[in-house]
Order: C-alpha cells, then structure tokens, then sequence
C-alpha cells in the first residue's frame, strides 16, 4: 500500500461525498448525511498516514487502494 498524506486522504474522501463538518486543531473531522460513522483525519503537513489509520479510514469511506 503507497503512504498518503492527510492532505489525500481528506481529498479522496471529499470526493466520495464525505463534508467537513469541524476542524479541532490539526485534525478534520469528516461526516455523511444518513451514516453514523465520521471520519477524523489528522493534517499534519506532507507526513504520511500510519498503515493502521488509513486502512481503518479508508474502510469507514469504503474508498478502495485505487482510489487514491
């Protein structure tokens, strides 16, 4: 799996329909009318995303690897 950035991530979901509801700091939190679930993606610059989180946020988003 290629390393996004927060930057991405926030884009690709944006894409998908996901708006930005509120930013606390450095991290966006994103939500979907009709779903539960919101998406917090921290924006720490350029850095990339650890495995473990974009995976668990791409899987909330149902973006796939090739969505990127």
């Amino acid at each position: 799996m290629k390393q996004v950035s927060g930057k991405e991530l926030a884009r690709a979901v944006q894409r998908r329909g996901w708006t930005l509801a509120r930013v606390n700091g450095s991290h966006h939190v994103f939500v979907m009318s009709g779903r539960r679930e919101r998406i917090v993606i921290p924006l720490h610059g350029n850095h990339p995303l650890k495995i473990g989180l974009l995976r668990a946020l791409m899987k909330i988003a149902e973006i796939e690897e090739g969505d990127l």
